[in-house]
């Protein structure tokens, strides 16, 4: 085993034991900026002998190498640490540890893991289910790291980024994003084949943003361990059609436009909300990352398990762009007492008890800053 595969095989260990116990998600930050790898358990009746036990789904991948848009000349990055996981390959390596725990963990010492099932009955060896893709820019839609997936792996990706991700010739099936709601508000409609019907992956926008640039993408979810007691139909009975969710937002995205997540049907609840605290803009002329502010306005509408942190790296740049760039660092308890000080304040900012519930809709809230390598299990 050599030396990323044991440091993943030990970091992982204790995760994995955790999900297992409780058959929960997991997630992991596979670089410092925005990579995320999350692994959903499978329902009782997606089980199958020889099966993998979770569903692998991976965002917006840039794992090493730098990103431009454009040309060098205008913009050029480079991660400012090297990533935990590296390469696809050891994304591979790291579910296929996973695998091996878990049935090592279910099934006992001395029988056949999963890992061997599969392989034995020459299924694929990528343990990658699908691909998602948020924007058309390199830093998430990254050429170099999405070419070294298997070809066989499904795609979604934003219209701009199918189109492009398309124009490689590479993957077998690359399918746009839907946008949620574009019918109905029922989750269960953005589960495109070839999705589980358990798995729902959909496009959130903000509205006016006619390029798409503050979005998010909604993963919605039902494996049959949804925990939030409180999940709710219009009659007030409990809905056995409620969805989890993943919220993934790298720029933000404008808090009045998740209000379809909130009054969705089944309902949705918000596991994780990733949203970033950075307050990043172009100069005068255009806000790029939205910040902890509008976190905190999102969260009182999706009141989130867990606000996790996303796409705060201060890179290495280069280029004309970097000359513009405005970063404002902020915390989530300088925002949360900068709130503070408008409510007593009273400056009218906005209407009145409305600061109340951005604030009160925090209490129940679990901040995590998952740094680079590290995971973390979804109870």
């Amino acid at each position: 085993m050599d030396e990323v595969s044991a440091q993943l095989h030990t970091e992982l260990r204790s995760s994995v034991i955790d999900a297992l116990g409780s058959n929960r998600p997991v997630l992991h930050h596979l670089n410092a900026d925005s990579s995320w790898l999350l692994q959903i358990p499978k329902p009782h009746t997606a089980l199958t002998r020889g099966g993998r036990y979770y569903f692998n789904i991976l965002i917006d991948p840039w794992l090493s190498g730098p990103q431009s848009d454009l040309a060098s000349w205008f913009s050029q990055q480079w991660h400012a640490t090297e990533s935990k996981v590296g390469s696809i390959a050891a994304v591979e390596e790291l579910l296929r540890h996973t695998e091996i725990l878990a049935s090592g963990l279910r099934l006992g010492k001395g029988r056949k893991s999963n890992v061997d099932e599969i392989l034995e009955n020459g299924e694929t060896t990528s343990f990658i289910d699908v691909v998602i893709v948020s924007h058309e820019f390199t830093d998430h839609c990254h050429k170099d790291t999405l070419l070294e997936v298997d070809k066989d792996i499904l795609v979604i990706a934003t219209e701009k980024a199918a189109a492009l991700i398309k124009s490689w010739s590479h993957f077998r099936q690359v399918l746009e994003t839907p946008p949620f709601g574009a019918k109905d508000l029922d989750w269960h409609a953005t589960s495109i084949p070839p999705l589980p019907d358990w798995v729902g992956i959909s496009r959130l926008v903000s509205k006016g943003d006619a390029l798409y640039y503050h979005s998010a993408v909604l993963i919605a979810f039902d494996n049959g361990q949804n925990r939030h007691d409180s999940v709710h139909g219009e009659d007030g009975t409990e809905d056995s059609e409620a969805a989890e969710a993943l919220i993934y937002t790298p720029h933000g995205i404008n808090y009045e436009s998740l209000d379809r997540v909130a009054t969705a049907s089944p309902p949705i609840r918000t596991l994780a909300f990733l949203h970033g605290l950075h307050d990043i803009s172009l100069g005068k002329a255009q806000q790029l990352n939205l910040g902890a502010h509008n976190g905190l306005k999102a969260q009182r509408v999706l009141n989130a398990k867990y606000w996790v942190g996303t796409h705060d790296e201060v890179k290495r740049g280069g280029g004309l762009v970097s000359w513009f760039l405005k970063r404002k660092v902020i915390s989530v308890g300088d925002a949360l007492e900068q709130e503070r000080q408008k409510e007593r304040t009273n400056d009218g900012a906005m209407e009145n008890g409305e600061m109340s519930d951005v604030l009160q809709s925090f209490e129940d809230t679990h901040w995590i800053d998952l740094e680079n390598g590290e995971s973390k299990v979804l109870l």
